[in-house]
């Protein structure tokens, strides 16, 4: 039987990725308590991997440009979170038991003239209110980093509070 949320991302016409292994020491995802910590997800999923460093040059007014470097590293955030549910589903075995999108950390590959990660990190931020509705509004970072592993151009990781 699939579930809410699961039948949600159906209709959105989306499928869970194999969640990643991890690329170094670490778990994937740890429980404390209520509270499902997922490590960082890289975007896998798209082809070719979205890399390189974002500046000055690629900020937008408004909505991004299709075809940009910053709409690519938006779509790259929201393959990110994705990613995230399939690690928050191989965790609980079942999405309909996280109650809450508690935060999300947005690390976006960009040089000091870039000032736009916030816009970036909405692609991720925007996938889970409209998978997880009301229940899918966070608290957020997003922040610049002078590189990312593989030379990605964001990665994401999240705190869900499961029943």
């Amino acid at each position: 039987m699939t579930g809410k949320i699961e039948s949600r991302l159906a209709e959105m016409g989306l499928s869970l990725p194999t969640p990643a292994k991890p690329v170094a020491s670490y778990v994937p995802f740890v429980q404390s308590g209520n509270l499902l910590f997922v490590s960082g997800q890289l975007p896998f999923g798209l082809d070719p991997l979205p890399t390189g460093t974002l500046t000055a040059a690629d900020h937008a007014d408004g909505a991004p440009a299709a075809g940009s470097r910053l709409a690519a590293a938006q779509a790259a955030a929201r393959q990110c979170a994705l990613n995230l549910i399939a690690q928050a589903k191989a965790a609980t075995g079942d999405l309909d038991r996280i109650t809450r999108v508690v935060k999300l950390g947005g690390f976006v590959n960009s040089d000091a003239s870039f000032t736009q990660q916030p816009v970036v990190v909405n692609g991720a931020s925007d996938l889970m209110q409209q998978v997880f509705g009301a229940a899918g509004e966070h608290a957020r970072a997003a922040v610049g980093s002078s590189s990312l592993p593989m030379g990605v151009m964001v990665e994401i990781e999240a705190v869900f509070e499961i029943a």
